[in-house]
């Protein structure tokens, strides 16, 4: 039996998570009171049946706070009993929370009783602090959208034959702020910028008149040729610490030129191994 326990902050993406792992072939339950969680895998283990194979089970900042603590060791326990499961921890930054329950007008479901939509969120983080410190998976989504979202997931567990390790490379300004959830961030600001040469201005790290420009460069060629050196001797490590997601992100200052064109040489060079990859350009449109 194969679990997946989808929980995170309220706004984050949760049911976006869900619908896609119920797309691709998992029984899906949503808001399951923690406490059931133990008797529940072990009904649905004894069943024996291939409708129950793949089980993936939202939970959220509702369950009382003495069973949120003792979600490691309930972890724990699952995995003595044979059951392989996953935890994904979904987040996104309080602005960009605060955002979305404007747009969409919904209630937060620890707001009321004085508190304000701020206060919920900060709560709901203290709460939710067991299950981000026992994921096996983190993902940020405050610049991602339902599309980006829906491709982390899918990769993350749509190919079981191919290496657990997927690689996400993604390119981003600095000027718009690091993303939270890479494991690797790079710097490309001291390379020649495009931005200041007549013609390239417009274009971005796409555009073949970029790359010309950026591989006249022997620093750009140098700079390139480390970053693959270094993944390449430690990507097998992670890989063998039972890693199943590493994000590599390169920022330049506004994330057009230099950080995606470093993106799209790192994606080339990994896309001729067994490792899944996504690319993401995070500023581009």
């Amino acid at each position: 039996m194969s679990l997946v326990l989808v929980t995170g902050l309220s706004g984050s993406g949760k049911s976006i998570a869900l619908n896609t792992l119920e797309d691709i072939g998992y029984y899906c339950i949503d808001n399951l009171p923690l406490f059931l969680l133990s008797r529940f895998t072990k009904e649905i283990a004894a069943k024996k049946d291939p409708l129950f194979k793949m089980v993936a089970v939202g939970i959220d900042a509702r369950s009382r706070s003495s069973e949120l603590e003792g979600m490691a060791p309930l972890l724990k326990t699952l995995k003595r009993k044979g059951v392989d499961r996953q935890l994904i921890f979904l987040e996104a930054e309080d602005e960009v929370l605060i955002n979305r329950y404007s747009e969409s007008r919904r209630r937060h479901p620890l707001s009321g009783k004085g508190r304000s939509l701020t206060e919920a969120i900060q709560i709901e983080r203290e709460i939710l602090s067991p299950f981000l410190n026992a994921a096996d998976l983190c993902i940020d989504t405050s610049r991602t959208n339902v599309h980006q979202l829906r491709d982390i997931v899918r990769s993350h567990f749509v190919e079981k034959s191919v290496p657990a390790l997927s690689l996400l490379f993604e390119s981003f300004g600095f000027k718009h702020g690091v993303p939270r959830d890479a494991d690797f961030v790079y710097d490309a600001r001291c390379l020649p910028n495009p931005h200041w040469q007549t013609g390239l201005r417009r274009l971005n790290g796409k555009d073949a008149e970029v790359v010309a420009f950026l591989e006249r460069d022997a620093n750009v060629v140098n700079f390139k040729q480390d970053i693959i050196r270094f993944l390449d001797k430690w990507i097998p490590c992670f890989q063998a610490d039972g890693r199943s997601y590493l994000t590599v992100a390169i920022g330049c200052t506004g994330g057009q030129h230099r950080s995606v064109y470093l993106i799209e040489q790192l994606s080339n060079h990994f896309k001729t191994s067994k490792l899944p990859v996504i690319t993401r350009h995070r500023e581009l449109t």
